[in-house]
């Protein structure tokens, strides 16, 4: 799930920077195969499927996304 989604599902009124800001200060909650940061490449690709994500606020990826995967 992307941290985009999980900003969706929890109603963050900040969007991903809630989701981000909360993974920071609580790390050590957040084990390595429990997340992990997509790369350029992996964003390129993705938004070719999910054009919808990019639009909104801006229509380019500022920050490389977080995935969840539990």
């Amino acid at each position: 799930m992307l941290d985009s989604d999980l900003a969706k599902l929890y109603e963050c009124a900040n969007g991903t920077k809630t989701i981000n800001l909360a993974v920071k200060r609580h790390i050590n909650r957040f084990p390595e195969r429990f997340m992990f940061q997509l790369t350029e490449e992996e964003v390129s690709k993705l938004s070719r499927f999910q054009i919808e994500t990019l639009k909104g606020r801006g229509h380019n990826v500022k920050y490389l996304p977080y995935v969840f995967t539990e």
